[in-house]
């Protein structure tokens, strides 16, 4: 059997055209579909469990809040400690233990979806062929963190909400605030931001190691570094107030904002402005009393123990600026996401031709 060749017209353009992303997208999700399916079943489940615990949650702390308006005030003062006990000995242990595991979500995303994206088909060496096709292996690296990581980022961003909803009676029974660092990193845009740049850790150390295990645990340690990092520089965000003592009882004022606004330092002057003595110091601060203050109704009733032309000073972020902090640390973690995402593009077109 003979074959016959023609050769190529001239002006003809023998080039094979680019899929179109349209279609990349499909074919990323016939290859990722056990991630796109798992992960958002997974906090699905989970997220039914929250629903059903969290509306037993809720029904308890009512019942707490409304505990004084029954019986005498004997029986008021009885009544509200077993209540408090039986909140602590049962929601409390299940709210924290979901606490912790809501910090291990972004983590476990970035080991188990983002690691093994690109590193199982080096590792098993189906890139010689997956990556030979037509849609060109920097198309194809793109499809995949795009499409998997905004999914997983959307998905974790209302699991975030939920969350939030349901862990809003701890706040108010054990002494914390949207200030508060798992508080803080498990709502808002924070969350779905560390989820993102967990995949994007995962994914660019598994394109980076070339194997599963060594990345997944690689990616435990960077993203370990990454939350001591944030929880590092929070408290340099440019939205700390510095105010006198007495400005900050109007926090434990504020509607919905429960706990203790966020005192990065504290200082004393006396007369003139000047740094008053350790001794001086320790005088003021007693004389304030700030916590048996907070406990025990705001106001800056304790100031008369002070001695005249002393002022205590605090250096604050107040529980309003939440939502700009959450702005400025969800900023910077995209940016970081954004540039891991760059350089897993610049490992596979160097490293996997």
């Amino acid at each position: 059997m003979s074959v016959l060749t023609l050769p190529a017209q001239p002006g003809q353009d023998t080039a094979p055209r680019p899929l179109p992303w349209r279609r990349m997208a499909w074919v990323t999700w016939r290859q990722q579909r056990a991630t796109l399916i798992s992960v958002p079943a997974v906090l699905a489940a989970v997220g039914i469990f929250l629903v059903i615990y969290g509306l037993k949650v809720h029904h308890d702390y009512a019942a707490l809040v409304k505990c004084p308006l029954v019986g005498s005030v004997q029986n008021e003062s009885n009544a509200c400690q077993q209540l408090f006990r039986n909140f602590n000995s049962t929601d409390w242990p299940i709210g924290n233990t979901c606490a912790i595991l809501i910090a291990l979500a972004p983590v476990l995303i970035g080991a188990f979806a983002g690691a093994p994206l690109l590193a199982r088909e080096l590792e098993t060496g189906t890139y010689r062929y997956a990556w030979t096709q037509g849609l060109g292996r920097e198309r194809q690296t793109i499809a995949k963190l795009a499409l998997v990581g905004l999914t997983l980022a959307v998905v974790a961003g209302a699991f975030g909400e939920l969350f939030a909803w349901f862990f809003q009676p701890f706040l108010y029974t054990e002494q914390m605030n949207v200030l508060t660092e798992t508080v803080f990193s498990a709502r808002g845009l924070v969350f779905p931001a560390f989820t993102l740049l967990a995949f994007a850790i995962g994914a660019f150390l598994g394109m980076l190691l070339r194997r599963i295990i060594p990345a997944m645990a690689a990616t435990l340690g960077f993203y370990l570094v990454v939350r001591l990092v944030a929880w590092g520089v929070r408290k340099y965000y440019p939205l700390a107030v510095v105010t006198s003592n007495s400005k900050i009882f109007s926090q434990f004022q504020t509607p919905r904002l429960p706990g203790f606004p966020w005192i990065l330092s504290t200082w004393v002057t006396g007369p003139g402005g000047q740094p008053a003595s350790q001794a001086m110091t320790n005088q003021v601060e007693n004389g304030l009393a700030v916590t048996n203050q907070i406990l025990h109704g705001p106001g800056p009733r304790a100031g008369a123990s002070v001695p005249p032309g002393y002022t205590e000073w605090n250096r604050w972020i107040p529980l309003s600026h939440f939502w700009p902090m959450q702005f400025i640390e969800a900023g910077w973690l995209l940016v970081l996401a954004v540039a891991l995402f760059a350089a897993t593009v610049s490992l596979v077109h160097r490293r996997a031709a």
